[in-house]
């Protein structure tokens, strides 16, 4: 420790100028005079009624020592009002405090003599309050007397007592961990303390110190107090909102079941159709059996297809696009658009793909559904379809569940047709259809699982897997028990090939989405323990350990009794899925110390051939992707392990970046990912291709789509990396600009677990480029419809009809903490409903005429008029 400067600091001048003793002591000399003086003059200069709080407060202090208890404890109580009711500012002593400090030591030698335990708790009080001025540095003697006091009201003696007695918790809990003493009696003060910051908006300091202490748990219980005071005032969209964050399903029954305004109570079923929630309606809480209908009919999201039409009428965007609408051949120097006039199985594909992406939910585009003149059978949807080879039918035939998305009575009687057809491979893709037309809408008749129940136990495999990814996207989030029955045997069964397996994993995986379902985790366990090494190296085996890892997104610590199970499995795929099932049971909670741990394990310079670096890194993403700070932070992380890190984790860091910023293009990535895409390992150049189609997804950025015509004019030699570039185009044009794969939404507070593991599961098949997207599963791109949402407002009456208002458009900007009212956007624009809402965009609305249900203008919000509104007869 360094040597007090107020105990030898003279000493250690006269060591250093011993060549100028005498000039040293007369400036000393007058230094001492000169504050005698000023001590004198200030003293002068007490006003009477300070004066004589300074002789009060001497007084008690004599009292202290008298004989007497009675006279002692009358002294010590009251010293202890004085400096309680002192009022001061943050920045100067209180006046109790400052006339009080001369008697510091006197006080503590008191302490130590007095007799009564009672007086002594007393006396310990005020002596570890004057500390907080008057102690030696790394004494903590507010602490250790605190410790000797009265046990009870800490805030009383005020907030900078409390803070700093927390700093001296922190300190003194590191310390005894070290020694291994015991710590209950410093954590009976933090439970004093976290209650008192929470109340006082000092929520960060709570953190700090649960943070210091190792037990941030104790937090979640102050958590319930945001949802309790919202409940107490009525804010039933806002309390809804935290007790989705919470996760807490009683809590969200509770509210609904409070929720008294029929209004209101919509407007809630939107917010729960948004996050994918169903609640059961049968609790006898509706006045009437069309009230319940219509509720029913919000939250099974059926409306969603026809609010997604509004938007594209007004916004003028119903006209069907090609895919040369997309490519833009004519804007790319000649040698690219020789190539592309050939007719190749592979350029046909991604036709296909393209096209569904970019009029996806749309119900009509020119390949699939529009007449054809020159085609003899009157449709040219057959002769598009079989200009597609094998396993390519089935993803054309798939494409048409897109072009239908949301729209189940529309969608199913086109898609009906090809269940019927000769070739497994277009009944395949036709069974993923009937999934993805179902994909986030719950309907009474349920026909998904009518239609697809018989096809999971077909001997073709083509025809299973799509039974499967349909099952798994038509009820993902649901926890549907009926298929659980129906893929648990598939699962466990090791005469079944290693990809139906795989893709039963994460059917189930997706249906029971963190819900830590222990059931399916069994199974799954099973399946990998059954398993030969072969099978388990190949590349559909990761796809048992990403199912097992969705049972537990978001979970935390509820994974770890599943991880002690996987370190005892085969060496070939423990490792891969210890990191799996670390990185989804932390996605999204923004954990450092996981980071930490995920970024030691890319350091690593493996021999073998292991693949555990490749989770690892789009683990990194998962978990960081929380808040801005620490998305901004893995992206410079992730720079890192660019230039530094092996060929597999190099492979892995462009898929991290695109989920780190999906559906929003920031420049910084963008160009990162420029760079990445004409790198000169192939994987590299290809992962990063489809991550600039990630982050460009939805938004039409036209920097994007000029850089990959760019590459499709640079790669037009390589099919494999022009597939890759066309499928990227498609997600730019991603619902001719109206659609987000963004899985955060309420103003980035609600995380939707099934959007983000449909998210996971496509870059899971990235992955592995080759065998997966350009191989025979390329399919999998199709799971990124469970996160595809219209990124859209649309106000609406109080008869849920769309009504147009004036609202202002702009950048959120945050006000957390801030004094008054703060605006909450800038650089704003007014546009009237329905409008788009960017990655990173809020509205308000422009106009008094109307009053909101929900402070989160987002999706579809129900309008009231306002009671309140004085029509401006100057303005009409």
């Amino acid at each position: 420790m360094a040597p007090d400067p107020k105990e030898n600091g003279s000493g250690v001048e006269r060591m250093e100028h011993d060549e100028q003793p005498a000039r040293n002591k007369a400036a000393q000399k007058d230094s001492k005079d000169s504050k005698k003086k000023k001590d004198e003059k200030k003293e002068e200069e007490l006003s009477e009624e300070d004066a004589a709080l300074k002789e009060q407060l001497e007084l008690y202090v004599e009292r202290v020592n008298d004989s007497n208890p009675g006279v002692q404890k009358m002294a010590l109580e009251s010293m202890r009002q004085e400096i309680r009711t002192a009022t001061s500012s943050m920045t100067s002593v209180p006046k109790p405090l400052k006339f009080l400090r001369p008697h510091y030591r006197t006080l503590k030698g008191y302490f130590e003599t007095m007799q009564s335990d009672e007086l002594k708790r007393l006396l310990a009080d005020i002596i570890s309050v004057l500390a907080l001025t008057m102690s030696e540095e790394n004494e903590r003697e507010s602490l250790h007397y605190r410790l000797l006091g009265t046990v009870g009201d800490i805030g009383s003696w005020g907030h900078e007592y409390v803070r700093n007695l927390a700093g001296e918790i922190g300190v003194e809990f590191q310390e005894r961990q070290g020694q291994e003493k015991p710590v209950d009696d410093l954590m009976d003060l933090v439970k004093q303390i976290v209650p008192f910051h929470v109340k006082h908006n000092a929520e960060p300091e709570a953190v700090d110190l649960l943070m210091e202490v190792e037990s941030l748990e104790l937090l979640i219980g102050h958590i319930d107090e945001a949802y309790q005071i919202y409940r107490k005032f009525g804010k039933y969209p806002d309390a809804m909102r935290v007790a989705l964050r919470m996760d807490n399903l009683q809590y969200v029954k509770s509210i609904f079941k409070d929720c008294t305004d029929f209004l209101e109570k919509q407007q809630l079923c939107y917010i729960l159709a948004r996050q994918g929630v169903l609640l059961d309606l049968d609790e006898g809480s509706l006045a009437s059996e069309d009230q319940k209908e219509t509720l029913q009919e919000i939250m099974s999201s059926s409306k969603l297809s026809e609010g997604y039409l509004t938007l594209a009428r007004d916004l003028d965007v119903m006209e069907p696009k090609v895919p040369e609408d997309i490519y833009k051949a004519h804007l790319v120097d000649g040698r690219a658009s020789a190539g592309a006039s050939v007719d190749s199985a592979r350029q046909n594909l991604a036709a296909t793909l393209v096209n569904g992406l970019v009029n996806a939910g749309f119900g009509q585009d020119k390949l699939m559904t529009g007449p054809n003149v020159e085609s003899s059978t009157g449709s040219n949807a057959s002769s598009w379809l079989f200009r597609n080879k094998e396993h390519g039918k089935a993803s054309a035939a798939a494409s048409l569940g897109l072009i239908f998305l949301w729209d189940v009575d529309g969608g199913l009687p086109q898609v009906d047709k090809y269940l019927y057809s000769n070739d497994n491979h277009v009944i395949g893709g036709a069974l993923l259809a009937v999934g993805i037309v179902n994909c986030g809408v719950r309907n009474e008749c349920d026909p998904a699982y009518a239609l697809l129940y018989e096809s999971v136990n077909k001997e073709d495999t083509i025809i299973r897997i799509g039974a499967i990814m349909g099952l798994g996207l038509a009820y993902a989030g649901s926890q549907k028990e009926m298929v659980l029955e129906l893929l648990t045997p598939i699962v466990t069964d090791p005469k079944v090939s290693i990809d139906v397996a795989g893709f039963a994993a994460v059917s189930l995986g997706l249906i029971y989405v963190g819900s830590c379902s222990e059931e399916v985790a069994q199974s799954i366990l099973h399946a990998l323990m059954e398993r030969s090494e072969n099978e388990l190296g190949e590349p559909m085996a990761r796809f048992l350990c990403h199912g097992l890892g969705l049972l537990y997104l978001g979970k935390q610590d509820d994974v770890d009794a599943t991880m002690e199970v996987a370190k005892t499995l085969n060496p070939k795929i423990s490792q891969y899925l210890q990191v799996t099932l670390d990185a989804c049971a932390y996605a999204g909670t923004g954990n450092v110390l996981k980071v930490q741990r995920l970024l030691g394990l890319c350091a690593d310079h493996l021999d073998k051939g292991e693949a555990h670096q490749a989770p690892a890194v789009l683990g990194i993403a998962l978990v960081a992707m929380a808040e801005e700070l620490g998305l901004d932070m893995a992206i410079r992380s992730l720079e890192h392990l660019l230039q530094y890190g092996e060929q597999n984790i190099r492979r892995a860091v462009p898929l991290a970046l695109g989920i780190l910023s999906v559906s929003n293009p920031k420049i910084a990535v963008m160009d990162t990912l420029s760079r990445l895409s004409h790198d000169s390992d192939a994987e590299v150049a290809m992962a990063a291709t489809m991550s600039l189609g990630l982050i460009g997804a939805g938004t039409n950025n036209a920097r994007i789509a000029g850089m990959l015509r760019n590459l499709s004019s640079y790669y037009y030699k390589d099919p494999s990396l022009l597939f890759c570039v066309r499928i990227a185009q498609g997600l730019v044009h991603l619902g001719k600009g109206l659609l987000t794969l963004n899985p955060y939404h309420s103003d980035r507070f609600l995380l939707s677990n099934v959007a983000l593991a449909g998210l996971m599961t496509f870059l899971v098949g990235c992955l592995d480029m080759k065998s997966v997207i350009l191989g025979k599963y390329h399919y999998v791109l199709y799971y990124l419809v469970l996160a595809m949402q219209p990124r859209m407002l649309i106000t609406l009456d109080q008869d849920l009809k769309p009504l147009s208002v004036p609202v202002r458009v702009g950048q959120a900007v945050d006000v957390v903490g801030q004094a008054g009212r703060p605006k909450t956007i800038t650089g704003f624009q007014t546009h009237t409903t329905p409008v788009l809402l960017a990655a990173g965009d809020r509205a308000e609305l422009a106009t008094e005429k109307y009053l909101p249900l929900s402070s989160v203008l987002e999706g579809f919000v129900i309008l009231k008029p306002n009671p309140e509104y004085q029509h401006d007869h100057l303005s009409s």
